[in-house]
């Protein structure tokens, strides 16, 4: 690290976000966060906030919103950040995007962003996580966990779930060491496992019977409308799915092993720990 700007941590509430705010924690780097809430408040969609927030950094780690709307803005905010004196970002992207198949708005619009950042001028490293396993435990899946099915448009086929705090390594190590510039980093766990076999493993972790309940993509989408979600963001995780539920996400990624020089973290073996905490207890 060369800067003694303060890192901008956009996402820092978010899964992955807070894990790079840990890291930077510990080692007592300094950092400001940006949201809707901050001190100085951030807003995608209100780009009068853009502006000040980047005023006096350097290096951000971008954390997009979801759906098309949400990367076409963060498309547009790293063009401007850059052209306002941004001189680093580590994006969080998605595993798959720009691979073949990927025939979806969602990558489409990622591809986009990878794109816009690539073009912006600043230096990028690029992160592609897999879906995360605490899904499960912290978003919305967590819910369905809870009460015994996991109501999902995925088919028979597996992901390569990781643990997000291997993602936020991996970002704290790319924010922190300018040697990750021009990178991209496709993340995994070390083995793939379909929504049968992972309800099968948080059966086994949380002492309550979990299923998984495949929907087809419609009616995945009904539902998660009836749940409050817009119609735009749940098409796109429709779409996310999707991708699952055509097999196109059966492989492992080095990417953890590339940057950190360990192997992931097993899915079952953070299950397990994830369960000691009592999260699915309630």
């Amino acid at each position: 690290m060369t800067t003694t700007n303060p890192f901008l941590i956009i996402g820092g509430k978010g899964k992955t976000g807070r894990r790079v705010v840990e890291q930077l924690d510990a080692r007592g780097v300094p950092y400001r966060l940006a949201s809707r809430s901050s001190e100085q408040r951030f807003d995608w969609y209100d780009e009068s906030t853009w502006s000040p927030t980047v005023a006096g950094v350097d290096t951000a780690y971008l954390a997009p919103p979801v759906g098309p709307t949400g990367l076409a803005q963060a498309g547009r905010f790293i063009q401007q950040a850059a052209a306002e004196g941004l001189r680093r970002v580590v994006l969080l992207s998605g595993r798959g995007v720009g691979s073949p198949g990927r025939d979806f708005a969602v990558y489409q619009s990622g591809v986009e962003l990878e794109n816009s950042v690539r073009a912006s001028g600043a230096d990028w490293t690029i992160v592609r996580p897999a879906w995360f396993a605490q899904n499960f435990s912290e978003d919305f899946l967590f819910d369905y966990v809870l009460g015994g099915e996991i109501r999902v448009a995925a088919g028979d086929g597996g992901e390569a779930w990781i643990d997000t705090n291997d993602v936020g390594d991996v970002m704290a190590a790319a924010l922190l060491d300018e040697r990750h510039t021009g990178e991209t980093y496709s993340l995994s766990g070390p083995r793939t496992l379909t929504l049968t076999e992972v309800a099968a493993v948080l059966s086994t972790v949380t002492g309550r019977q979990v299923k998984y309940v495949d929907l087809e993509p419609e009616d995945f989408v009904a539902e998660l409308v009836s749940y409050g979600q817009t119609v735009e963001d749940s098409e796109a995780v429709r779409d996310l799915f999707a991708v699952i539920r055509n097999h196109r996400s059966e492989y492992v990624s080095d990417g953890v092993q590339q940057v950190l020089g360990r192997a992931p973290r097993d899915f079952a073996d953070w299950a397990r720990e994830i369960a000691k905490t009592g999260v699915w207890s309630v």
